[in-house]
C-alpha cells in the first residue's frame, strides 16, 4: 500500500462516517447542543468539512471547494465566506444550521478534491515543506495526517451527539 493510498483510506472513513452521521436528522436534531457550550452535529460536520477543504486547496494549489462549487451561496451562514469555525464562540457555533443534504453532499464534494489530489501524490513528495510558519517547517505528509487526525475527532463527537439523540 502506498502512502497516498492509506491516506486516502483514512480520508474515505471521515466521508463515509460524516455522511452517516447526518444521515435522516432533521433541522432540530442537526442543531441540537448537549449544553450551551457544546458543539452541534451540523456545526462539527460542517467545520470538519471546512478545514479539510481549505487545508487540501492550499497544498493542493486550487480553489476551495466551498467558494468554487457554489456551496458558500448554498448554505447561506451568516458568516464571513472564509470562516473555517476556528475558535467559535458558543454563540457562532448555534449559526451554523444546514439540512443533512447539504451537509452531505459538501462533504463528499470535499471528498473527491481531497481523493483528487491524493491521486498525484507520490512518496517523496510527502516529505516536501508546505508551512515555513512551524518550528519544524511542516511537511506535506505531516499536514495531511493532522487534516485527517482533525476531522477524525470531529466526526467522532458528532457520533457521539448523535448517539445522545437516539440512544
Amino acid at each position: 500500500m502506498t502512502p497516498a493510498a492509506l491516506l486516502s483510506d483514512g480520508f474515505q472513513r471521515i466521508v463515509d462516517s460524516g455522511t452517516a452521521v447526518v444521515d435522516g436528522l432533521g433541522a432540530d436534531d442537526l442543531a441540537f447542543r448537549p449544553g450551551p457550550e457544546a458543539n452541534s452535529i451540523a456545526w462539527l460536520v460542517w467545520h470538519l468539512t471546512r478545514v479539510q477543504d481549505v487545508q487540501v486547496a492550499e497544498v493542493a494549489g486550487r480553489d476551495q471547494v466551498w467558494v468554487a462549487r457554489h456551496f458558500v451561496d448554498r448554505f447561506t451562514l451568516p458568516l464571513d465566506p472564509d470562516d473555517t469555525g476556528y475558535g467559535h464562540s458558543p454563540e457562532q457555533v448555534g449559526l451554523v444550521r444546514a439540512p443533512a443534504d447539504a451537509l452531505a453532499a459538501y462533504l463528499i464534494a470535499v471528498h473527491e478534491g481531497t481523493l483528487a489530489f491524493l491521486d498525484t501524490v507520490g512518496e517523496a513528495d510527502l516529505d516536501r515543506v508546505v508551512d515555513e510558519r512551524w518550528d519544524p517547517p511542516v511537511t506535506l505528509g505531516v499536514r495531511l495526517v493532522s487534516v485527517l487526525d482533525d476531522c477524525a475527532r470531529h466526526v467522532g463527537q458528532a457520533e457521539y451527539v448523535r448517539g445522545l439523540l437516539h440512544p
